[in-house]
């Protein structure tokens, strides 16, 4: 699949989420077969470019290209600047954010609730194209709620505004993450639009993966919260796609190495104080991936380790109860 000058090596991207996409997070699940990864969205606001957070969301220092960034906002024209900043910044392709359900992201009229107001999404989408000569791609939903499904509508609004490609996550904004992926929605859109199509929204197996494109004729996937915890989903995925079998599921040596990996990366983009509570989800997500058979075991490790400050003794810690608890037991599929 091209977008742009960009071959990408596999049609499985990483969705952009808030407060999991990080740098760490990014490079791993390019490790693991991501062919494309998304930053978290950067504000459009230019008197927040300077916190610490946007600026730890603007550091692909070490990461392998395409570098995307998402951005997301409301005004055409910082919108635009936005982008101008990031692509200075390093990024390769710039997101726009049209996808978000957050309640304070739409209370702004941002992220998915910019699909209310298809003339301003034009004006943005048209202001972005024009202000970088570098692929703008776009995020969205199938609507706002279940009476304005007007994907088809805005995603015709993207092809002619210059939009490179288009990801959809398969519900409107008023579900959520309820509810099952509206599949029909995104095959519609795709009979629309010469542009790559990317569908998103309930994917978390290979063989999930492979339906999904079958039936909406996606040239590629998204995967979001399925990688939390899982993030040799991609390579799963990958190989099913490839040869029609499933892959082997790592080794208890594997993971035990993958989340040391992680943890240390973690602790080193943010130090290690920052980077301790921020392993946390992170721990929970991969204790959530296990099939482990004492409930009440793990539920007490999580909220020992949750009290835990130290980096090291994070480290060790989790180290060794997931090479207790998974020896000579399969790692979750």
């Amino acid at each position: 699949m091209q977008i742009g000058p960009h071959s990408l090596s596999s049609p499985v991207f990483l969705a952009p989420m808030a407060g999991v996409t990080d740098r760490p997070f990014r490079q791993l699940c390019r490790q693991m077969g991501a062919g494309l990864v998304v930053s978290e969205m950067v504000t459009s606001e230019p008197r927040l470019w300077s916190s610490r957070k946007t600026r730890l969301r603007m550091n692909h220092q070490g990461e392998v290209g395409p570098i995307s960034v998402q951005i997301a906002g409301t005004e055409p024209d910082k919108m635009a600047e936005a982008a101008r900043f990031n692509v200075e910044n390093g990024a390769q392709i710039i997101d726009i954010n049209m996808g978000c359900p957050a309640k304070k992201v739409c209370n702004v009229a941002a992220g998915s609730a910019l699909m209310k107001d298809e003339k301003r999404v034009a004006k943005i989408l048209k202001a972005v194209v024009e202000s970088v000569d570098i692929p703008v791609t776009l995020k969205m939903r199938t609507g706002w709620d279940h009476h304005n499904r007007n994907a088809p509508t805005i995603a015709r609004i993207a092809e002619d505004s210059g939009i490179q490609m288009l990801s959809m996550h398969g519900r409107t904004r008023a579900d959520a993450y309820k509810g099952d992926a509206e599949y029909d929605i995104i095959a519609q859109v795709k009979q629309l639009i010469n542009i790559p199509l990317v569908a998103n929204g309930d994917i978390s197996s290979a063989q999930k993966a492979k339906q999904v494109m079958d039936y909406t004729g996606a040239d590629a996937i998204m995967i979001g919260r399925a990688a939390q915890g899982k993030p040799w989903i991609f390579r799963e995925i990958n190989h099913y796609l490839e040869t029609g079998k499933i892959l082997a599921p790592p080794s208890q040596q594997e993971v035990s190495q993958i989340l040391q990996e992680h943890l240390t990366n973690l602790y080193t983009f943010y130090g290690e104080q920052q980077g301790v509570r921020i392993a946390r989800k992170h721990i929970g997500w991969y204790c959530k991936s296990h099939q482990l058979e004492n409930e009440e075991q793990l539920s007490t490790f999580r909220k020992h380790i949750n009290g835990v400050k130290d980096a090291q003794q994070q480290l060790e810690e989790v180290t060794a109860f997931f090479k207790l608890k998974t020896k000579n037991r399969p790692i979750a599929a």
